[in-house]
């Protein structure tokens, strides 16, 4: 019996793709969505590398396709940042990353860990696109210098020096684990439970006591829809635009997992107009950020 002919090197290539990308997209999708803080640019970069490497013939040589296609996400997502910059000076009102479903309420696996929360992407904000990559590849996917100094075109030394910077930059922003108090994940959700019920039985007391006295609200609008153009500031108008806005627009909150934390869905006339991400630190409420344009909405799937 003749056997069966080996398969043809861009064949093997794409039959290796098709087993093993369904266990490496998340880290792919992982890597561009910490580069980029966008879910619709992350999924543009998780497309293009596939495209990619379903064209490289080289492929089925690839010793480790894992970190050969975090790398090409890394570079991808990399171009796209440094163009967004551009974009997000002209941005209308406080812009915030776009949120992500995770944990049961993801769509798809999504790889979470402290790089992906929130504050840490607002953060990550503020570096330079070289010392976000260089952060992100290192801390989250434990990529090596020499493999990052591919991405960055620098040497293992300089990027060395990118991650070291960036992380002392995230831990004065007080944006690390280690630092603060942060609220374990059991605490986490029974306040985000208790600020759901205040919010939207109109309690202000009860809300007011759930409200760290420096607490602040912003509002991601984008341009799109009416939202705040200045991060709202301290408890008590914290809290007297919250009692305002929920009393006017009447929105049902659902709770979700957003970006690794307890968070909750706004829905209108079981519409999605809203996701809130709520930061807990001593038991208290010190930040709730709202994202209300309905474009960072769009890849939203959740059963309301």
């Amino acid at each position: 019996m003749t056997p069966p002919r080996p398969p043809a090197p861009d064949e093997a290539a794409r039959v290796r793709l098709d087993a093993e990308w369904p266990e490496h997209r998340p880290a792919v999708f992982g890597v561009a969505y910490r580069i980029t803080g966008s879910v619709a640019d992350a999924e543009d970069v998780t497309q293009d590398v596939w495209l990619r490497a379903a064209a490289t013939g080289s492929l089925a040589e690839v010793r480790d396709l894992r970190a050969w296609l975090v790398t090409v996400a890394a570079r991808r997502a990399y171009d796209v940042l440094t163009s967004a910059r551009a974009r997000r000076e002209s941005y209308v009102g406080p812009w915030l990353p776009e949120p992500l479903l995770t944990g049961p309420d993801a769509a798809e696996p999504v790889l979470v860990d402290d790089t992906v929360g929130v504050a840490m992407l607002l953060v990550l904000e503020r570096l330079s696109p070289p010392e976000r990559v260089a952060f992100v590849l290192h801390r989250a996917f434990d990529v090596p210098y020499a493999q990052i100094a591919e991405v960055l075109g620098r040497s293992p030394a300089a990027c060395r020096q990118l991650a070291s910077r960036a992380g002392r930059k995230i831990a004065a922003a007080g944006a690390s684990p280690a630092a603060g108090r942060r609220a374990s994940r059991a605490e986490h959700e029974r306040v985000v439970a208790a600020f759901r019920a205040a919010s939207q039985d109109g309690d202000g007391a009860r809300l007011l006591a759930l409200l760290d006295p420096d607490a602040t609200y912003t509002t991601d609008g984008g341009g799109r829809v009416f939202a705040a153009r200045k991060v709202v500031a301290g408890a008590g108008r914290v809290a007297a635009v919250l009692l305002r806005v929920a009393a006017k627009y009447a929105y049902r909150l659902v709770p979700a997992e957003i970006n690794g934390e307890p968070g909750l869905l706004m829905y209108r006339g079981g519409r999605l107009v809203g996701a809130d991400t709520v930061e807990v630190v001593d038991g208290r409420v010190t930040a709730v950020r709202r994202v209300l344009n309905p474009d960072k909405l769009a890849g939203l799937r959740h059963v309301a």
